[in-house]
């Protein structure tokens, strides 16, 4: 699917889109894998305000986080917060009627993650704080991510849901999926 990709994104609008046939939803995926908080910020315009949409959904800081255990090109957490709040604060004031969803980002110990796994959790963990700070601030909703995936190795092993540590598999983009419509029902 070249237009909503294979994630929780396409997920998500295909259900919407099965349920709700008389609504002419118009669903569109701007998310490019890889993608920091700075590339967001560099295409807002184009890709956000431009579009005028009725719901924005974020899911950014993983790889903000890879760029600080990889030593690629860093930000810190405080820049990662500045620019994820400009964000917001440009949409509130150009999209007053927008309803914004942040999605916590999410790690787990596999693959070439749990090599230097201690990094990825706290600079992790500096990016959750921020993110849910940030919706509690700018009443958006707010989508946790981690515990639920946390939670859904009692079903499965990791593996089964995430396959490197940070990309989920199909029943891992599933969860996200249904979390986002459980606490975004009352946006439709």
């Amino acid at each position: 699917n070249h237009i909503m990709g294979h994630g929780y994104a396409y997920l998500v609008a295909s259900r919407l889109w099965f349920e709700n046939p008389d609504k002419n939803y118009t669903f569109l995926n701007r998310g490019i894998s890889g993608n920091r908080i700075r590339d967001l910020e560099k295409r807002w315009k184009e890709d956000t305000l431009d579009l005028k949409p009725d719901i924005l959904s974020i899911l950014a800081g993983v790889n903000d986080v890879h760029a600080i255990v990889g030593k690629n090109d860093p930000e810190n957490a405080e820049k990662f917060e500045e620019r994820y709040r400009k964000l917001i604060t440009s949409t509130k004031e150009a999209l007053p009627d927008t309803s914004i969803v942040i999605c916590e980002p999410f790690i787990w110990p596999l693959s070439w993650v749990k090599d230097e796994f201690d990094i990825w959790k706290r600079e992790m963990e500096k990016c959750q704080k921020i993110v849910r700070k940030l919706a509690e601030e700018y009443n958006t909703v707010f989508i946790e991510l981690q515990e639920p995936f946390d939670k859904a190795c009692k079903k499965a092993p990791m593996e089964y849901w995430i396959w490197d540590g940070i990309h989920p598999k199909p029943a891992g983009h599933e969860l996200i999926a249904r979390e986002w419509i459980r606490k975004t029902e009352h946006l439709f």
